[in-house]
């Protein structure tokens, strides 16, 4: 599983030009799920991404998590994020979970944040979006469950 964080002040995510999900000053996570991924894939990264300490404290330190500050998240589902660019000029996406596993997956991921976080804003599952968003920084990682 793969996870790109952004730190951010808002972001809003939109379908079909109707807003469906809209958080303030927290994190965006784009989320893309390989087909060796588990749900101990998504325990770890819910947790590592909840705790992660990228929010300033009153020093100017990045010593606050999420949780600490009392921040939001907004979770999109980003296949593209398995590409494989190595060969060729088209993208490879054979490591990318089938959609049900995905779709399966990024839910729980989802129920696990959802009982930590106090807002947790959603794009539309195999959906066209447009994201907009504030990066507060910028604060971008990337984080992945394999290799821990």
């Amino acid at each position: 599983m793969i996870a790109v964080v952004q730190r951010v002040d808002s972001a809003g995510v939109s379908v079909d030009n109707r807003v469906i999900g809209m958080t303030g000053k927290g994190v965006v996570v784009f989320l893309g799920v390989s087909k060796e991924d588990e749900a101990t894939d998504a325990d770890y990264l819910s947790d590592k991404i909840v705790n992660l300490r990228i929010f300033e404290d009153s020093e100017g330190k990045m010593n606050l998590s999420l949780l600490d500050i009392s921040g939001e998240m907004l979770v999109v589902s980003q296949f593209t994020l398995l590409a494989d660019c190595r060969k060729g000029r088209r993208p490879s996406f054979t490591n990318a979970a089938a959609p049900e596993k995905a779709n399966g997956l990024y839910e729980y991921f989802l129920e696990n944040v959802r009982k930590r976080v106090g807002k947790v804003a959603t794009g539309q599952f195999q959906a066209m979006m447009k994201v907009d968003l504030v990066n507060d920084g910028p604060v971008t990682m990337i984080l992945e469950s394999a290799g821990r």
